[in-house]
C-alpha cells in the first residue's frame, strides 16, 4: 500500500515538474521579439497583390515604414531604426505601455466573449467613462471602432428626435461607414458614391444633409476670436431655419470636438452652446464626436467640446482611437431619455465584439495610466512648451502662417504668404519627408490644402521628445530655404 502511495506521489511530483516548464518556456517565449519570416519587400508585393489600393501606405513616396515594435513615444523598424512618433493619438499612454499590456495578457489568459454575458469589466468601464462626463450623460453602449460609434450615434438620434434631417460641418470625418460617410464632408465631397444635391449653398449627399462652413478662424469668413464663435454660429442657426421652413425638425447637429483631419481646427467661444441652443430648440440634438481628442489630450479639460467653456453638455458623446491604447475599443455615451427612445424602436442592439472583456480590460488600464500619471496636465505642460517653441520659431520662418491647438494637439500651418496666406502644400510634404528620412521623426499632413503638420503624439510625449522635434524642425525648415522654388514640384507626403 505504502509502495503504491509513494508511485502516486512520483507521478504527480513529475506533472507538476512538467506543467511548471512548460508555463516557464510559454512566459520566455512570450517575452522573445517579434520575428517574421517575410521581408519588407515580400510584404510589399503580397500587400499590392491582396489589399485594395485604396488602402494607402504612409510615406509610401518616400519607402514605406515596416514598423514591428513601439514603446512610449518611439517606433521601430525592421531595421532596427527607431522614430519619434508625432502623430499615432491612438497609443494614447505610449507604444505598448507595461501595465496595459500586462492588464491584457492577464484577461485574455482567463477570458474573452461577448456582452450577453455578465463580467465585471464592461459595468465598471461603464462608470468610469460616465462618470468623465457631464450630467446627464450616463447610459454607455460598448463597440469597436469610431465608425461604429458614429453610427449608433446617429441611429440614437434618429429614433428620438424622428428625423434624419443633420447639420455638418465642412472638412468633417466621421467614419468609413455609409451612414457616417454621409456626414463626412471631407470624404462625401472626393468620393463617387454619392450624388451629390444642392442643399442650401452647398451640395450634399441629400437634401437631409446640411453642410455649414468650417469654424476656421485662420482661413475663414470670421477671424476675430471676440466674435468668430458666435458669427459662425449662425450658419447652424441658418440651417435650423431653412429645414423649419420646409416644414420639418432637425434630426442633429454632428461636430468633432477638435477637427483634425480639417487641420486641427477648435471651436471658437461660444460656438457650441450657440449652436446646440438653436439645434435643439428645432428639436434635435447635439453629438460631439471625441473620437480623436478625447481622454486629456486638449490638457484644459477631459474632453475637447468643454475647451473654453465646462458648461457644454452634449445629447450624446462618441468615444474611439485612444481608448483601448491600440486594442478595438469605442463608445456611445447619452442620456437615459434618448437609450430608451431607441429601445422603443423594437430592435436588440447586439454588438459580437463590442465591450468584451479584454477590451474593456485595456480601456480600465487606460483610465488608470491617465489618472496615475496626471497625464492630462502632462500634455498641458508639454503642450503648451512645444507651441510656445513653434510660436517662436514663426518670427523666423515665414512659412509658419499659423501655430495653433491646445495641450498635445498642435497644427502649424504652412504658407507661402502670409498676406494671401496662399497654401505651402509642397514645403509641408518636404517637411514632412525631411524630419521622416534625415532625423527619424513622424508627422502628420492634413487641412484642406494639406498644408498643415497635426501633432498628436502619445500623452507621453515628453519635453526632451519635444526638443528634438523642434531642432529637427529647425533644420529641415533650413534646407527647405536652400532648395527654394525647387521644392514646389514636391507631391503630397501620404501620412
Amino acid at each position: 500500500m505504502s509502495k503504491t502511495i509513494s508511485t502516486i506521489a512520483l507521478i504527480a511530483a513529475s506533472l507538476l515538474v512538467v506543467a511548471y516548464e512548460r508555463m516557464r518556456r510559454n512566459e520566455e517565449s512570450s517575452e522573445e521579439e517579434p520575428t517574421s519570416s517575410l521581408t519588407k519587400d515580400e510584404v510589399i508585393r503580397l500587400r499590392a497583390k491582396h489589399f485594395l489600393k485604396a488602402v494607402s501606405v504612409s510615406y509610401e513616396n518616400s519607402g514605406g515604414l515596416m514598423i514591428v515594435k513601439g514603446s512610449g513615444s518611439r517606433l521601430m523598424d525592421d531595421e532596427g531604426n527607431a522614430y519619434l512618433d508625432t502623430r499615432n493619438n491612438v497609443a494614447h499612454v505610449g507604444h505598448e505601455n507595461p501595465y496595459v499590456v500586462k492588464t491584457i495578457q492577464k484577461q485574455v489568459s482567463q477570458l474573452n466573449t461577448n456582452t450577453r454575458y455578465l463580467h465585471p469589466n464592461a459595468v465598471e468601464l461603464a462608470k468610469r467613462l460616465a462618470d468623465k462626463l457631464p450630467d446627464p450623460l450616463e447610459v454607455v453602449v460598448f463597440v469597436n471602432s469610431g465608425s461604429e460609434a458614429n453610427d449608433l450615434a446617429l441611429r440614437l438620434a434618429r429614433a428620438y428626435t424622428k428625423s434624419k434631417n443633420t447639420i455638418v460641418v465642412d472638412r468633417a470625418y466621421h467614419g468609413h461607414t455609409l451612414a457616417v460617410l454621409e456626414v463626412s464632408p471631407y470624404k462625401y465631397e472626393h468620393s463617387k458614391e454619392f450624388s451629390l444635391v444642392q442643399n442650401g449653398h452647398f451640395k450634399t449627399p441629400g437634401p437631409h444633409i446640411y453642410k455649414v462652413p468650417c469654424p476656421d478662424t485662420y482661413r475663414g469668413k470670421y477671424r476675430d476670436p471676440s466674435v468668430a464663435g458666435a458669427k459662425f454660429a449662425e450658419y447652424v442657426q441658418n440651417a435650423c431655419k431653412d429645414f423649419q421652413d420646409r416644414g420639418e425638425s432637425v434630426g442633429a447637429f454632428f461636430i468633432e470636438g477638435g477637427m483634425s483631419v480639417a487641420g486641427v481646427i477648435l471651436p471658437p467661444a461660444d460656438y457650441l452652446r450657440k449652436s446646440a441652443e438653436a439645434v435643439r430648440a428645432a428639436g434635435g440634438v447635439y453629438i460631439a464626436d471625441e473620437v480623436q481628442t478625447g481622454f486629456g489630450r486638449l490638457g484644459t479639460s477631459f474632453w475637447a467640446f468643454q475647451h473654453g467653456d465646462q458648461d457644454v453638455v452634449p445629447d450624446i458623446v462618441t468615444v474611439g482611437k485612444p481608448f483601448g491604447n491600440g486594442m478595438p475599443l469605442a463608445a456611445v455615451i447619452t442620456t437615459r431619455e434618448i437609450a430608451d427612445s431607441f429601445q422603443e424602436m423594437g430592435v436588440e442592439y447586439f454588438n459580437t465584439f463590442g465591450g468584451n472583456p479584454v477590451c474593456c480590460a485595456a480601456g480600465l488600464a487606460v483610465l488608470d495610466v491617465v489618472e496615475n500619471e496626471d497625464l492630462q496636465n502632462h500634455a498641458l505642460e508639454v503642450g503648451s512648451y512645444l507651441k510656445s517653441r513653434f510660436l517662436g520659431l514663426k518670427e523666423r520662418f515665414r512659412l509658419i502662417g499659423d501655430v495653433r491647438g491646445s495641450g498635445l494637439f498642435i497644427g502649424i500651418e504652412f504658407v507661402r504668404n502670409p498676406y494671401t496666406r496662399e497654401p505651402a502644400s509642397s514645403e509641408t510634404s518636404f517637411i514632412c519627408t525631411r524630419l521622416k528620412e534625415t532625423h527619424h521623426i513622424l508627422t502628420s499632413i492634413d487641412g484642406e490644402y494639406d498644408n498643415v503638420l497635426v501633432v498628436k503624439p502619445p500623452l507621453v510625449f515628453s519635453k526632451d521628445d519635444a526638443d528634438y522635434f523642434i531642432e529637427a524642425f529647425e533644420e529641415a525648415s533650413n534646407k527647405l530655404l536652400a532648395l527654394g522654388d525647387a521644392v514646389k514640384s514636391m507631391t503630397k507626403t501620404p501620412t
